[in-house]
């Protein structure tokens, strides 16, 4: 992937010359234009790879079809019609989940604030703040630079708030886990913030729900994660031991385990996450005293088939057996031939 980038005005014009200059249709000016910068060692993953409208008749410049959607949005937000802001949000969101490019754009241009504001338009009406937070969460995917303290607070107050709300706390949790990923302050403020104990009580309070059990589950993990190449040091040790010390993480995912016994994608994203928690040796051997090893050998024998399970308990058992007590536990257990077996069966696979 090269590492120049350029801005959008700089790849439409390119656009326009090709059909100007060349008289080339509007998809093979597009073409030639993303080969010519691509030739140049350029990254177009955020410009959006389309023809813009052509200018109007008084010779004002036309704008994207995702920023068109997004003035529409600004204005129901700033008149507060909020009789129109459910059909704007969906609109908008839909068109932010197709690709970065679109995200990217539109976070550019003032999109953040004006989703924020509609979250704050629909704090008294809970249907609306569910599809006012799903736009959030998809606009913020890959851009955790957008939110700032306030968006941080409003996310906090709804997931302690609203708690009891399955639908409510995944859509909070969501954004949480989007603004984090990459992002290292994000983590830190929304730990200070007190986002822990709200995750692994989401996990216990709605732990009949795979969606909510999975999704809070991926989001501690993101904060344990060292993702960030701008921060030398991260605090993703602290935030583990934090998990597990201060709001019993392990007990909450173990146990967390047990409701979803064939639901292999939910089992596979605990595993992930106990296996980023298994960084000091006590907390290896609670996993195992837990019960933890053993529902990832369960898991392991029952879903030989799935790569990215394999993957993932694999990955689990290698971490937890840096304790020497639990490779012992690992061989009673009857995983050493599982691991064989795996490892055989997906030979040609080297993810696993």
């Amino acid at each position: 992937m090269g590492s120049k980038q350029i801005a959008q005005e700089t790849f439409d014009e390119a656009v326009q010359e090709n059909i100007t200059e060349f008289e080339m249709d509007p998809e093979e000016a597009v073409r030639e234009a993303v080969q010519q910068f691509e030739s140049q060692g350029v990254d177009l993953s955020n410009i959006v790879k389309a023809v813009r409208p052509p200018a109007s008749e008084n010779g004002q410049r036309q704008k994207h079809q995702i920023l068109l959607t997004l003035d529409s949005l600004g204005r129901a937000v700033a008149e507060q019609d909020v009789a129109q802001l459910p059909e704007q949000l969906q609109a908008f969101a839909a068109q932010c989940k197709e690709q970065l490019a679109f995200r990217y754009l539109a976070g550019q241009n003032g999109a953040y604030p004006v989703v924020f504001s509609a979250c704050q338009l629909a704090a008294g009406d809970r249907d609306l703040l569910l599809q006012a937070f799903s736009t959030l969460s998809a606009l913020l995917d890959g851009q955790p630079d957008l939110l700032d303290g306030p968006g941080q607070e409003l996310l906090l107050q709804s997931l302690r708030e609203r708690r009891e709300d399955a639908e409510m706390t995944l859509a909070g949790i969501r954004c949480v886990r989007h603004a984090c990923l990459k992002h290292e302050q994000n983590r830190q403020d929304f730990v200070k913030g007190g986002i822990l104990p709200l995750l692994t009580g989401a996990i216990t309070q709605h732990g009949d729900s795979a969606d909510v059990v999975r999704t809070a589950a991926s989001a501690l993990r993101v904060m344990t994660f060292d993702d960030d190449i701008r921060v030398p040091f991260g605090h993703a040790h602290d935030h583990a031991k934090m998990i597990v010390l201060e709001n019993d993480g392990l007990r909450v995912l173990i146990e967390a385990a047990k409701a979803f016994t064939d639901n292999s994608g939910v089992l596979s994203e605990l595993c992930a996450t106990l296996s980023r928690l298994s960084v000091r040796n006590e907390f290896c051997q609670d996993i195992v005293d837990l019960g933890g090893l053993n529902f990832m050998v369960t898991l392991l024998a029952d879903c030989m088939e799935h790569p990215d399970v394999v993957r993932q308990v694999l990955g689990a058992i290698r971490a937890v057996a840096g304790n020497d007590d639990v490779k012992d536990a690992i061989v009673d257990a009857g995983a050493t031939e599982l691991i064989v077996l795996a490892i055989s069966h997906h030979l040609g696979n080297p993810q696993v």
